[in-house]
């Protein structure tokens, strides 16, 4: 189902807006539904991207709560970043 998006604008700023959606092919309705659309993307993205980190971390947390997840200092973790920033720049350079 189709629904109906209504909003005012100055006189203006719509003959403007109406001149260089015409001049790209299009209407001014066809601009603002594209508009609409990448802004829902991006939208989907977001709550994507936000659900798998959600499941990133409860993993993580299930992960300590049975013992499973082995805890490294900070030095050994910017040291094995390290290493793979290296492994990587290594690769690039191929």
């Amino acid at each position: 189902m189709d629904t109906r998006i209504q909003f005012r604008v100055d006189e203006e700023t719509k003959r403007l807006a109406q001149i260089m959606a015409e001049s790209q092919g299009r209407t001014l309705s066809d601009a603002c539904r594209e508009l609409t659309e990448e802004l829902a993307e991006q939208q989907r993205k977001i709550i994507t991207h936000d659900q798998w980190l959600t499941e990133e971390v409860n993993a993580a947390f299930s992960k300590l709560e049975s013992g499973q997840s082995k805890f490294v200092s900070h030095e050994e973790a910017n040291l094995d970043m390290e290493a793979r920033k290296m492994k990587i720049r290594n690769k690039a350079k191929k």
